[in-house]
């Protein structure tokens, strides 16, 4: 249960709408351009919170005109008692569309298939879920992705992004449309997967990312901070967190590109987070805008220990409330994965699309 509460909490975060369906032939759209309530698009202005105290506002918004695709799948959400989740865009799915993806309209066009995920509850009763439900939740977003690529991309490059259940549900997909496909690996800008366990076997074609403006690559870590335990459920080479039946953990190591320095070292992190995350922390902090962030709050480097590679999370001397209170045992900071990052992660997006566009 501490496991689901943990998964769940960058979903409750935001008030939001009800349930939604958007259809464009066979894929139901959480995000897409054109769609009058789309979570991926929406008011980014954030208080910035400095190392020394001071506050200020940072206004910023969708491009009008972003040089390259966002196609975004979601992590484990649902609150349905079901194995697979339906097709209803609800609203924990709005929310953390909103939480991960939407600061990304700023460098690229968000799009964000609905799927029949993996739910929560099926992840605390694993002995439920078969193959037929994990390729259920797959050959949604495969569908939705050939949807994109006939319909909406017109030979733009594409940056890949998914967390948790949608990294794992990403590898697949690279694995299975892209590695091995050139006409389709050449409009890759990146891959960011994120807490899903991405090995160095996964990919033939796909290397690590190692610089700001190589593309073609996948950025890839689960965050903890310190050494991932021995029963860590991501990280290690022994981890087998996700869907095992969609993805069979390779023996062989973990990959770790830390996004504020794909070269190595150590580098700060630039973390976003909704601002009403900071309800669950007790902050005294009430900022007027949608979103809070707190430069310098964290540094973070790949590290390698035995058979785990993980993203190291330090917190340094700042202000901000304690995000690694935050961590579990088993899972570290995989719930924070993206948002520690955010910042980051849409600043190498903007870099390597400027490399990708040449």
């Amino acid at each position: 249960m501490r496991r689901a509460v943990l998964l769940a909490l960058a979903c409750i975060a935001l008030a939001g709408c009800g349930g939604a369906r958007h259809t464009a032939g066979r894929t139901v759209w959480l995000c897409r351009p054109g769609l009058a309530d789309d979570p991926c698009a929406g008011d980014l202005s954030a208080t910035v919170v400095s190392p020394g105290g001071a506050t200020h506002v940072e206004h910023a918004s969708s491009a009008s005109d972003a040089p390259v695709d966002c196609f975004y799948v979601y992590p484990t959400v649902s609150a349905q008692q079901t194995v697979n989740a339906n097709l209803v865009a609800g609203l924990r799915e709005r929310e953390v569309a909103v939480a991960q993806a939407a600061r990304f309209s700023q460098v690229c066009r968000v799009y964000a298939p609905v799927y029949r995920q993996i739910t929560l509850a099926a992840l605390d009763h694993p002995g439920r879920i078969r193959l037929a439900n994990a390729l259920l939740a797959y050959d949604d977003v495969r569908a939705a992705f050939d949807d994109y690529l006939a319909r909406w991309n017109h030979g733009r490059g594409f940056v890949l992004i998914g967390h948790s259940q949608g990294a794992v549900i990403l590898t697949r997909l690279v694995q299975e449309r892209i590695d091995h496909d050139p006409s389709v690996r050449r409009r890759l800008v990146s891959a960011l997967i994120l807490g899903g366990n991405v090995t160095t076997a996964d990919f033939a074609h796909v290397p690590a990312c190692r610089s700001r403006t190589q593309t073609g690559c996948v950025v890839a870590y689960s965050s903890f901070a310190g050494t991932p335990p021995a029963n860590a459920q991501f990280a290690r080479a022994t981890s087998n967190a996700g869907l095992p039946l969609l993805a069979p953990r390779r023996r062989a190591p973990i990959v770790c590109v830390d996004p504020a320095a794909p070269g190595g070292g150590e580098a700060a992190l630039d973390p976003y987070l909704p601002s009403l995350v900071l309800l669950f922390l007790h902050s005294a902090l009430h900022p007027t805008t949608p979103w809070v962030a707190f430069p310098g709050a964290y540094t973070a480097r790949c590290r390698t220990a035995g058979d785990a590679t993980w993203l190291d999370v330090e917190r340094v001397g700042h202000p901000s409330p304690d995000l690694t209170r935050l961590r579990d045992p088993a899972l570290g900071l995989h719930v924070l994965d993206v948002n520690l990052a955010l910042g980051n992660l849409v600043a190498l997006v903007r870099s390597e699309a400027a490399a990708y566009r040449g």
